[in-house]
């Protein structure tokens, strides 16, 4: 069976890598759909949009952008408004009114500690759903390891690991290797090392590149 490496950079602050999650996964359908037999391994990789963000954030979301980005508050809700029909275009329901806006790194150090007992995929989708859906603190360590526990992870184990600095350096080479990549922006998808897709594309760009990567390593 050919295997197909998809790794994902990407961010839990990114409100369209939850919809690229989501888009990406029903290329993975489409592909399956057509025949494809690939057996495809989801690997996600750390990378922080903000990292001078404060972990309690003074504010809203629109006030995070119009103060990050320089832009006016109109424009920014405006923007907010748009991303939130995309998301409930592929099934997802943004409120960003209940957002807390904080820091992502413990949140990354926490995906690294579960790829490595194997519930990276679950706990990121639990973790997007958290953020952008359901208005939870992930800067928080002890929501953190309430989340973690609910896909099968040790809580006592997440809350060890960020009383320390388990996992950091994971987060730091990541970012480096999106660097060497020359990725600027998130999500990202590097499919077997060999062909980049920049931000959330539509299904059918997935399924287009599943295809022709399966064909060429047939």
């Amino acid at each position: 069976m050919t295997n197909v490496k998809v790794d994902i950079w990407s961010d839990i602050a990114c409100p369209w890598c939850f919809i690229g999650k989501r888009r990406f996964e029903e290329g993975v359908k489409r592909y399956r759909d057509a025949g494809g037999t690939a057996d495809i391994d989801v690997e996600y990789h750390s990378f922080e949009l903000a990292p001078d963000t404060p972990v309690d954030f003074d504010g809203n979301e629109i006030d995070f952008l119009a103060k990050h980005k320089g832009m006016p508050k109109d424009r920014v809700r405006d923007m907010l408004k748009q991303v939130t029909e995309v998301a409930a275009s592929v099934g997802l329901s943004y409120d960003f009114d209940a957002l807390k806006h904080t820091n992502t790194l413990k949140a990354h150090r926490v995906l690294h500690l579960a790829r490595k007992h194997g519930r990276q995929l679950e706990l990121m989708e639990r973790l997007f759903a958290a953020y952008f859906e359901e208005g939870r603190h992930l800067g928080r360590d002890d929501e953190l390891a309430v989340l973690a526990a609910e896909v099968g992870l040790d809580g006592d184990e997440v809350r060890e690991a960020l009383a320390g600095d388990a996992y950091a350096q994971d987060v730091v080479d990541d970012i480096a290797k999106a660097r060497e990549y020359g990725i600027t922006g998130v999500p990202f998808f590097v499919v077997n090392e060999a062909y980049g897709v920049s931000g959330a594309q539509e299904a059918a760009i997935f399924e287009q590149v599943l295809t022709e990567v399966t064909k060429e390593e047939a």
